[in-house]
């Protein structure tokens, strides 16, 4: 039974991390102010955000289980997204780092003026992905007292 409530906990993380990281993904696009970066941006976060989504359901199901809820789900996932996204941050090619720079975009050259900078975008929007995923799953997850036993 286990074992199908973690690979239920995983689909649902891959699907929702999917979505949220499409969206996000738009969102931080967007600032780029043009449409390929746009589509670029989101083809990333549904990729990226599918593979969080779904390791960060896994270990929601690992944490919180069947009685923890929804916090417990949130700040697990909070926490693992900021750690991946932290990682992944670091990772950014410079290449990628000095394209961005290259189109003079105010809010941009500050975000990625170095690399330290770009990761703490990166972190902080795998974080809100991962918060989102995780109380969703921990939610789901979730029997109530009355049903435990």
């Amino acid at each position: 039974m286990n074992n199908s409530i973690d690979r239920k906990s995983s689909l649902l993380g891959a699907w929702l991390g999917f979505i949220f990281g499409v969206i996000l993904g738009a969102a931080t696009g967007a600032l780029s102010g043009t449409l390929s970066g746009v589509l670029i941006s989101a083809v990333i976060g549904g990729i990226i955000g599918a593979v969080s989504g779904a390791l960060t359901g896994a270990l929601t199901f690992r944490t919180a289980g069947a009685t923890g809820g929804v916090s417990f789900g949130a700040y697990t996932g909070m926490a693992f997204g900021a750690l991946l996204g932290l990682i992944l941050g670091f990772f950014i090619p410079e290449s990628f780092r000095l394209r961005v720079l290259s189109l003079d975009i105010l809010i941009l050259n500050v975000i990625f003026q170095g690399r330290f900078e770009a990761a703490i975008l990166v972190s902080f929007l795998m974080s809100c992905l991962d918060t989102a995923v995780g109380a969703w799953v921990g939610g789901r997850n979730l029997i109530p007292r009355e049903k435990r036993g």
